[in-house]
């Protein structure tokens, strides 16, 4: 997917940043409801509520027949988890949740890998989530006006390899923001494709570094959707929408960055209501 990149205008973004603060605001509701006993259908539930009341469509539900507004992966899944009433979290599962809505045309996408719980992750899957959220962050400070592709996907590998870990190299990035997925392909480790695309002042991407610490092989459901490990091992997947703006990388899907709020908020207030449903 390196075709036409579509750059986009100030006004754009801003919409995007509206479509990219709903769901980074439906991914804090939902991290306070993730505990053992939910079922991941739940959460789905409450993420459609969420949407609908922000007046955004989910981005997810109807994708080529996509069934839900969130993905829900456990464990060993590693993306398009559907989510099901019968599907349980129990206690030390990691669960991956993918989302994106969209609002007056635009798109946002973003995801996070959450431990359930009590307490704090230990011992592999601890690490596993901290590498992942790293290799995130390595891959925003590469995004730079007229950097190319691959210095990006080569900053989301190098800590990954570093730390004894596997990228997952089939599932990638992507362009975003009037379409869910748009040139270019944003591959978590370096591709000489990479090499003829610059980073441009309006490019809007979606970073999502997949990781696993045993394979990077990848196995289909048979649902046709949810990708897991090939050898059962656990997967982790973090994702930010950012903008190449005024040279620098801007994130639009994180609560509270300020940059973000400067250059294209404030959030509008019919998109800032705070939901008040428990499960």
């Amino acid at each position: 997917m390196q075709g036409n990149i579509r750059i986009k205008s100030h006004q754009d973004v801003r919409l995007i940043y509206q479509a990219c603060q709903i769901a980074a605001r439906l991914l804090g509701e939902l991290g306070l409801r993730i505990r053992p006993g939910v079922s991941t259908g739940e959460l789905n539930e409450f993420a459609e509520d969420f949407i609908a009341l922000a007046g955004c469509t989910p981005a997810f539900k109807g994708y080529q027949g996509f069934p839900a507004a969130l993905c829900t992966s456990i464990n060993e899944e590693i993306v398009h988890g559907i989510p099901s009433r019968e599907r349980m979290l129990e206690e030390g599962d990691i669960l991956s949740v993918d989302t994106g809505v969209i609002l007056d045309g635009f798109y946002s996408d973003t995801a996070y890998t959450y431990y359930v719980g009590d307490g704090e992750p230990t011992g592999e899957a601890a690490r596993l989530l901290s590498v992942t959220r790293k290799a995130l962050a390595d891959g925003i400070s590469a995004v730079k006006a007229g950097a190319k592709l691959n210095r990006v996907s080569e900053a989301i590998a190098k800590g990954v390899t570093r730390d004894g870990f596997k990228v997952i190299r089939d599932l990638t990035g992507h362009g975003v923001g009037y379409d869910l997925h748009e040139p270019p392909t944003v591959h978590n480790y370096p591709v000489p494709a990479g090499e003829n695309i610059r980073l441009r002042n309006g490019m809007v991407l979606a970073l999502e570094p997949m990781v696993s610490p045993g394979s990077e092989d990848i196995l289909l459901g048979e649902d046709g959707w949810t990708y897991s490990t090939a050898d059962g091992s656990l997967a982790a997947h973090f994702e930010h929408t950012v903008v190449v703006w005024d040279g620098e990388a801007v994130v639009l899907t994180e609560e509270g960055n300020e940059a973000a709020r400067r250059l294209f908020g404030p959030v509008e207030e019919a998109s800032a209501k705070t939901w008040q449903k428990t499960m």
